[in-house]
């Protein structure tokens, strides 16, 4: 099936959409530079399976990958979860201000 929406902040939040690898983007904020090996004795799944999770966190720009001899470093990059923040910012605007005139309304009792 072709994937119906290309921009990046379509491939942010879709990599967002799963737990491991909100997981890991987790553990990158905590220990920055680790190695996918570190990574793997702190995830309950297989390499190839984390591996696949690297990839689409890739694909989406969140990390960036260093190989160092036989080492594959892992960085966190924030500039995609930057813009994300940028654009949920702007409906938690819209509904806490809605939010607020139904509470108003509401609190007139009309």
């Amino acid at each position: 099936m072709a994937k119906l929406y290309s921009d990046p902040l379509s491939h942010t939040f879709g990599a967002l959409t799963d737990p491991t690898r909100r997981a890991i983007l987790s553990h990158l904020r905590a220990h920055p530079g680790c190695s996918v090996s570190d990574l793997a004795g702190e995830l309950p799944l297989k390499l190839p399976g984390i591996t696949k999770h690297l990839e689409v966190l890739a694909r989406a720009k969140l990390i960036k990958r260093k190989k160092t001899g036989r080492v594959v470093s892992l960085e966190l990059r924030p500039a995609p979860l930057r813009r994300a923040g940028a654009w949920l910012a702007k409906y938690d605007a819209f509904w806490t201000g809605s939010l607020e005139k139904l509470q108003r309304h509401l609190e007139s009792g009309r």
